[in-house]
């Protein structure tokens, strides 16, 4: 379990490729880490066996450009992927600057690409690409009542 840069990342995955593991991809925030998505990322382990999980990290910069609010990410990028990368299940982490994980997907070119169920119909960066090099999309039910969101919510109506 580790936080990797993006070429260490692609020859992580290259490595656990040639060994004849599924690679699986997924991204997110993962601000105030919580139990939704500790579910989410074990099941996207579950997907293949064997295989590796990458998790994707959308950098500091990149958060505010997602319209989460100015007071968002709550935990700084370092620190987020550090807690990811203590996950049992979690093999890799990589941080990334852009707005969508695309050049990222595109490097490490998953065999399978996961993004939760709230994605579904909707556009998601990489997916084309995943899917022209013979990969899958899967969606993860997401489990309602766990997110940083709501989480929030409940710490500001206890304090007021």
């Amino acid at each position: 379990m580790a936080v990797l840069t993006l070429d260490a990342a692609v020859a992580f995955v290259e490595e656990h490729r040639s060994a004849t593991k599924k690679i699986i991809f997924t991204n997110g925030v993962f601000d105030l880490l919580h139990v939704g998505h500790t579910r989410y990322l074990k099941r996207a382990r579950d997907l293949a066996k064997p295989s590796v999980l990458i998790v994707g990290v959308n950098a500091d910069s990149s958060v505010r450009t997602l319209g989460k609010g100015d007071d968002r990410p709550i935990t700084p990028e370092d620190e987020r992927a550090e807690l990811l990368s203590s996950l049992t299940f979690v093999d890799a982490v990589v941080i990334f600057p852009e707005g969508t994980p695309e050049t990222l997907i595109r490097r490490l070119r998953p065999d399978i690409l996961v993004k939760g169920s709230d994605w579904e119909g909707r556009e998601n960066p990489g997916q084309a690409f995943v899917e022209a090099c013979g990969g899958s999309m899967k969606f993860i039910p997401v489990e309602t009542g766990h997110s940083t969101t709501s989480l929030l919510d409940r710490i500001k109506r206890s304090r007021s």
